[in-house]
């Protein structure tokens, strides 16, 4: 059942407005805060180093275990917030993500901060279909695609202050003891969307929830235990050596396959299964998670590989690199927020021309650095950057859009859950292929500038192939076009 039409005219429908836009900025808060985590930390490693005396492959873990479980916990949690109520639900994620964010900045030792990590992902994964969900049940039509391209630009606002906020931290709190403040930065912000979350948000009205019919747990075993074993080896991949890991990526991916075959027989008998297998039957969410999977395992990697490029290979601090990096983030979040609203006009054909973007963006990039490999690189890649940023912003926030338009209210956050649990699977997988890449040819020649070249090359890889399904589904939407305004 979707939300209720806003009538405006009215001193009850401009009030109801008012409450939904001062809601749509509650998700969109929490959402920043929880992205805000992924990027300020990358900075803050060579910190953590110095202040706990960890290891590699303990600030290993410090990033990939809060992606693992941020991914591990998406799908069941999504199923929760549309079963039980999206607005308790977030709080509850909220809660535990301000109290496991406290606990990062006490940490006394590596395995007290990768244990907090760990939650603190599971914290963050568990509110992200939250805010999908309300999304979804608070607005429609142009007013839901206008929110999500908000949401677009919240992902590329806070890609570009994380660096930069984590280097004005560590250097205003010393190299010591300032990663302790990427954390404790939290603190406010979670207490404050605690205190106004439950007068602002709504709550999900009885019949726009899915029949509850029981729980899962064989299914949300199963789910985790493929999840886990698929992204385990990806997020490890240079910490594990050897080829023996990857036998995990086979047993995860037979374990999914088990997975698919039990949530067809739970909804067969009619029990409540974990993941409603009926989504995959909507063309346009099927091809709009593959779209969005196959994308973020490549537009994710450029910040990794470049960002290394800067500060090992041309020896920039971590405040310069977050710097050099805005470009992308900014056009990023100024073109998601047009998307939002050019997308109902335009439909998938706005993804394939900001896939195009990012394809010629990426590519003038590469060329960039091939004539001005030094430390005029930034400069150089700067437009290239912003252009690559934009395309982003052209594909991720519509591509949202037109993937979840025709999913029900009641399955909008297991919805969101499978969104981006894929999404989250591309990005590890983007990282393994285009961080072996990268680190091989830089083993073997000690050539930064070509490295970052080759890796940047495997990323306009994973840029095509997300094109060919974009592709794919314009057609498929313009042939299926007759046939609906016949049919009307």
């Amino acid at each position: 059942m979707s939300a209720p039409r806003v009538h405006t005219g009215t001193g009850e429908s401009m009030a109801a407005d008012r409450r939904r836009r001062k809601a749509l900025w509650v998700c969109l808060t929490a959402s920043f805060m929880t992205l805000l985590d992924v990027s300020i930390v990358n900075v803050a490693l060579p910190s953590i180093q110095r202040g706990l005396g960890a290891a590699s492959d303990d600030l290993s873990w410090v990033v990939s275990g809060y992606a693992l479980t941020f991914g591990l916990v998406l799908v069941p949690a999504g199923r929760f917030g549309d079963q039980r109520g999206r607005r308790n639900a977030f709080l509850l994620g909220i809660a535990l993500f301000t109290l496991a964010s406290a606990f990062c900045g006490l940490a006394q030792s590596p395995g007290w901060l990768v244990a907090s990590r760990l939650v603190q992902g599971a914290a963050a994964g568990w509110v992200t279909p939250q805010v999908f969900g309300l999304i979804q049940q608070m607005f429609e039509g142009a007013r839901r695609a206008r929110a999500f391209g908000m949401l677009g630009s919240v992902v590329g606002i806070a890609t570009a202050v994380g660096p930069i906020a984590g280097g004005l931290l560590i250097e205003a709190f010393g190299a010591a003891d300032g990663w302790r403040w990427v954390f404790f930065v939290n603190l406010p912000i979670g207490i404050a969307v605690s205190v106004v979350s439950p007068r602002l948000l709504p709550a999900t009205a009885p019949d726009e929830r899915p029949p509850h019919t029981g729980f899962d747990p064989a299914g949300v075993l199963l789910l985790g235990t493929g999840v886990v074993c698929l992204m385990l080896p990806l997020a490890q991949e240079q910490q594990w050596k050897g080829n023996g890991k990857w036998l995990l990526t086979l047993l995860g991916a037979l374990v999914l396959a088990a997975f698919w075959f039990w949530e067809r027989r739970q909804g067969r008998r009619g029990c409540s299964p974990v993941l409603d297998l009926r989504l995959f039957r909507l063309r346009s969410f099927a091809l709009g998670a593959l779209l969005g999977m196959v994308y973020f395992a490549g537009f994710t990697t450029v910040f990794f590989i470049y960002s290394i490029f800067l500060q090992s290979g041309l020896r920039y601090g971590a405040l310069q690199a977050g710097l050099a990096m805005v470009p992308f983030a900014a056009g990023s979040g100024i073109a998601a927020a047009a998307g939002g609203r050019l997308v109902v006009r335009y439909g998938r054909g706005l993804v394939v021309f900001g896939l195009l973007g990012v394809a010629v963006g990426i590519a003038a990039t590469l060329v960039a650095v091939r004539f001005v490999p030094g430390h005029g690189a930034p400069w150089a890649t700067a437009l290239p950057l912003l252009l690559a940023g934009i395309g982003s912003g052209l594909t991720i926030a519509p591509n949202t859009v037109l993937t979840l338009t025709e999913v029900p209210v009641e399955l909008a956050g297991s919805a969101a859950g499978v969104l981006q649990t894929g999404q989250r699977i591309g990005t590890a997988a983007g990282i393994a292929a285009v961080g072996a890449v990268f680190f091989a040819h830089l083993a073997n020649h000690h050539d930064w500038a070509a490295a970052l070249q080759l890796g940047l090359a495997t990323v306009l890889f994973f840029v095509f192939a997300a094109l060919v399904v974009a592709l794919t589904d314009l057609r498929a939407s313009r042939r299926a076009e007759p046939l609906r305004r016949t049919r009307s």
